[in-house]
């Protein structure tokens, strides 16, 4: 009998890559509940959305909710911590990201694994309904990092009625998305909400009472009291049980255009692979890994040829990343912005702006010679579309400007 092919990981990767090799593939997933989108906690965390809505569609074959703990690739076998075990033929590895946990004085006390009491990260669905079983009106947060994850997390819990302080070690919030201009917009726009932003702001330590977190220590003495602290400090590749395997690890899982790992018989796809020297962490990259994957497999199952240079398979060389937030709610507006490409210009780059402070929209995009190579929107979205294909599809705009102009107004050119 022919293993199944095993995908271990159960977020978005995994399970699209379950869903489109179908048949008899063993997803094997760890945490307790069925796999979700995390790209839309936040919108649970604020209380928009039950955790029911944001379940990603079942995938045929079996399900294993326990956890991987040793890859066996002379057997081909993994290895689970609930003793099962489980042959493949092929492996694929999607075992994402773990958040990063700041070295802060204070955090742990010696020899302690877990976080204080009231402290949390915000990576997963357990991590969510915590805070949100925490979250009651006038409640104090803090959270650490200004990203877009903590971006998220701060405006869901002042949707919730806490009484939020963001700071940011970096000079703007989404330094890495956004130009100066759209993250001073969000900046506003928490602001709006009653959220106190601090940027250029390190945070030191906690400081820790009967067991809780009582107060974050800034580097310059101040402390901000608090009754919940959320660590939003970015993601780091989970890669431990690749690299116990003895897999070829560097930031990330290192794979080739077909996803393959330095062990033929494993794949890895998400947040937790690294192509070409790069690890994306986001959600449009893991979705298109997982289906040049799938589509690899599917076409060396119906025969087609799998050499090194890639016959038979569509290649994977890489994704063109779009950072799109989108939170709804009643109060003071939404914020949708969307970020594609290189947002800062070079000197000899064109940047076509519209800005309107009374309806706090921004819309920015930059051209090189005859190509769009980037852009920022913020507020209205109707043009993302359509600025986001000419993007992609890196062709020559026309001479006359007045067609990208049209695309930057409200209706999005329609």
């Amino acid at each position: 009998m022919t293993s199944p092919a095993v995908v271990i990981g159960a977020g978005l990767a995994g399970t699209r890559t379950a869903q489109r090799l179908g048949g008899d593939t063993v997803l094997i997933g760890e945490e307790d509940h069925a796999p979700y989108n995390r790209v839309l906690l936040a919108e649970v965390l604020a209380g928009r959305y039950g955790p029911e809505v944001i379940a990603l569609p079942t995938p045929p074959g079996r399900a294993l909710r326990t956890r991987a703990v040793r890859v066996d690739r002379a057997e081909r076998r993994v290895h689970c911590a609930d003793g099962t075990v489980v042959p493949y033929s092929t492996l694929v590895l999607a075992t994402g990201s773990n958040p990063v946990l700041p070295p802060l004085r204070g955090l742990f006390a010696p020899g302690a694994r877990e976080l204080p009491r009231g402290v949390h990260a915000f990576r997963t669905m357990d991590d969510c309904l915590a805070l949100s079983a925490a979250v009651t009106p006038g409640v104090r947060a803090v959270v650490i990092g200004g990203g877009l994850l903590g971006v998220s997390a701060a405006r869901a819990l002042a949707r919730r009625g806490a009484q939020v302080v963001l700071t940011q070690q970096a000079e703007r919030l989404m330094e890495r998305q956004l130009d100066p201009e759209s993250s001073e917009l969000v900046r506003r726009h928490l602001t709006d909400l009653g959220v106190e932003v601090h940027t250029e702001c390190r945070v030191r330590g906690v400081g820790v009472e009967d067991g809780a977190v009582r107060h974050v220590e800034l580097a310059d003495g101040y402390a901000l009291a608090t009754d919940l602290t959320v660590l939003a400090c970015g993601v780091r590749p989970r890669t431990g049980l690749a690299q116990a395997a003895g897999l070829d690890v560097h930031k990330g899982i290192v794979v080739d255009d077909l996803l393959r790992t330095s062990d033929p018989h494993i794949r890895a796809v998400g947040d937790c692979a690294e192509h070409a020297g790069r690890v994306y962490g986001l959600a449009t990259p893991a979705v298109e890994q997982a289906d040049a994957l799938a589509d690899a497999l599917l076409a060396k199952e119906a025969g087609a040829e799998e050499g090194a240079d890639g016959r038979g398979a569509r290649p994977y060389t890489g994704s063109r990343t779009l950072t799109r937030l989108t939170l709804s709610g009643p109060g003071p507006g939404s914020l949708d912005l969307a970020a594609f490409g290189e947002i800062e210009p070079r000197p000899d780059d064109d940047v076509i702006r519209l800005a309107d402070a009374t309806r706090g929209t921004y819309r920015k995009v930059v051209v090189r010679g005859d190509r769009l190579v980037g852009g920022v929107l913020l507020g209205e979205l109707g043009s993302v579309g359509a600025l986001a294909r000419a993007w992609e599809a890196e062709e020559p705009l026309p001479d006359d400007a007045s067609p990208l102009l049209h695309l930057l107004t409200p209706d999005g050119g329609r």
